[in-house]
């Protein structure tokens, strides 16, 4: 522990440490890509293997400094069930740059690496778009409204190429993960969009939706994630600094709604508005459940 250090010099050594960590793996990430493009089934299964236990000891590392700057205490309860042969669809609240260190930390090898969808476009990203590639994250192909009006023949284009790149999990079971608010909660965005519920922002069912179109058929089941810091929201700075003193996660396991599952949520209207009113429902549960959490561990807001 280097509880006896002032905050800053915590945050220094965090801070050497995250970068070591992720120059060092990035570096062996990089290795592995050149064996990733030889179109051999041995060596796709070796690559798929290295990048997988690659990015567990990635965060394995982030949490080892993590502990080491803090003590943290954890309060985390619905873990039971999660297995780790089987693929999940994770979503949560987004309140804090912590959140994403938070969530890897607690599934740390109890699912899945999670992974995120990311556009196609992405992959040109320099250095990391070809970890993103090697790490084996999906990438998807979305067409704009104006697009498909100019060239209708395009319409669920998209969403097949997606599915196409998902049949990789089929066999290899997968965490993806989504923040269905899209954007981290400030009290100036929640007034800024008259949001109706008192600790979130407005869900934007789009994410989540393209996940079940592409894969739900995939999915073990919906990890639905509720985030409370009884200290406040910390900024990534506190957490580098060991100012993150206690964080509260409640895990649910949700089935996947059969309804939901292969459909079209761009272009079909009455899917649509039955599954806005699916995430609707769950985050008026999770706005209740955040209130209860707010009671059960308060702390400065």
């Amino acid at each position: 522990m280097l509880a006896f250090l002032p905050a800053p010099l915590r945050g220094v050594i965090a801070a050497l440490l995250l970068a070591l960590n992720t120059i060092l793996l990035c570096s062996f990430l990089f290795v592995v890509a050149l064996f990733k493009v030889l179109p051999f089934a041995f060596t796709q299964r070796l690559t798929r293997w290295l990048m997988s236990h690659t990015h567990e000891a990635w965060v394995s590392l982030n949490k080892g400094w993590m502990n080491l700057v803090c003590r943290t205490r954890w309060r985390v309860s619905g873990l039971q069930g999660l297995d780790y042969r089987h693929s999940y669809l994770i979503t949560s609240n987004h309140q804090s740059w912590v959140d994403i260190l938070a969530l890897q930390y607690v599934f740390n090898r109890r699912i899945q690496p999670l992974k995120f969808f990311l556009k196609q476009e992405l992959i040109w990203v320099p250095v990391i778009g070809l970890a993103w590639w090697t790490l084996g994250f999906p990438f998807m192909k979305r067409y704009s409204k104006a697009y498909l009006e100019k060239h209708p023949e395009k319409k669920g284009k998209d969403l097949e190429t997606t599915r196409k790149t998902c049949a990789k999990f089929r066999d290899n079971p997968v965490g993806i993960f989504n923040f269905v608010e899209g954007t981290r909660f400030t009290a100036a965005k929640h007034a800024q969009q008259q949001s109706p519920f008192r600790h979130l922002l407005k869900p934007k069912a789009g994410g989540i939706a393209f996940v079940l179109d592409a894969m739900g058929e995939q999915l073990e089941s919906i990890v639905n994630v509720t985030l409370h810091y009884p200290g406040g929201r910390p900024g990534f700075g506190d957490l580098l600094c060991g100012r993150v003193k206690e964080v509260v996660m409640h895990v649910e396991e949700l089935k996947v709604p059969p309804q939901f599952v292969g459909r079209n949520y761009d272009q079909d209207g009455e899917y649509r508005l039955q599954f806005q009113g699916w995430i609707n429902q769950m985050w008026l549960d999770k706005d209740a459940l955040l209130e209860q959490l707010s009671r059960e561990f308060p702390g400065r807001r």
